[in-house]
């Protein structure tokens, strides 16, 4: 279930949320190191897999990408998942669009080598680049999307990965992250326990969970971004989408 946000004007819900949302923090997250080992890369973001598939991050995605795809015109459909991990949202992404009819070529950017090599397969075909320069044509996708990959980025940073992914796609944008909120940040961290994560995962989730958005936040980012109002959306987990039809930008 999703709830969709239509305007900027605060509410008592609004005020509520701001009581329980903690400061947005920059913080430090060890996988951001450029010297860490690939083997503990693999094992964290596979605990984020792990955490995206029990608590809400991949049904976000999957929400928007599904009307999505009902709404291309076409039966042969591309998709390019930008900071991809170890690939299993496309994977997701290709079943919801097989149940549709929908034939869906996945590709995957990421900037980890270690990532890249260990996502490649013959159904998604990864691509090591910076997430902020795309090595990828204007409009050559039908889809582009992310998940958790926006909160590791300042500000500044971000409206380059969105202004980017709206460049390169046909018909759609969405893009997917966490809600910040104390609530999230400790559930995240006793969860990690009986979950066996390794401790980076745990002090990495925590970080990134206090990285994340508010509704709001989200969407004045693609707005400064793009110039385009999202359609924004909270979701079940503490997690929050926004989608947009690709516009021309110009600087």
């Amino acid at each position: 279930r999703c709830y969709t946000i239509a305007a900027d004007t605060p509410n008592w819900s609004d005020n509520l949320a701001a009581l329980l949302t903690p400061r947005r923090r920059r913080g430090v997250e060890y996988l951001d190191a450029p010297d860490i080992a690939a083997e503990l890369v693999e094992r964290s973001i596979a605990d984020v897999a792990c955490s995206n598939s029990l608590f809400g991050g991949t049904r976000a995605v999957l929400a928007e990408l599904e009307p999505a795809l009902r709404r291309l015109p076409t039966r042969d459909a591309t998709l390019l998942d930008v900071g991809t991990g170890l690939g299993d949202i496309p994977a997701r992404a290709r079943a919801v669009a097989a149940r549709h009819g929908i034939t869906l070529t996945t590709f995957g950017i990421e900037a980890s080598a270690p990532l890249a090599r260990a996502a490649s397969s013959p159904q998604l075909a990864m691509v090591r680049a910076d997430a902020r320069r795309l090595p990828i044509v204007d409009r050559s996708v039908d889809i582009s999307m992310c998940s958790q990959l926006l909160h590791h980025f300042d500000r500044e940073q971000g409206l380059l990965l969105l202004r980017e992914m709206n460049r390169v796609a046909r018909h759609r944008v969405i893009v997917s992250d966490l809600r910040r909120s104390w609530f999230a940040a400790g559930g995240l961290w006793l969860a990690s326990y009986p979950l066996r994560f390794h401790p980076v995962s745990r002090h990495d989730g925590v970080v990134s969970v206090l990285r994340g958005f508010t509704p709001a936040e989200l969407r004045s980012q693609v707005r400064a971004a793009v110039g385009s109002t999202p359609t924004v959306h909270t979701h079940l987990g503490f997690r929050v989408t926004a989608t947009w039809a690709p516009v021309e930008w110009t600087v």
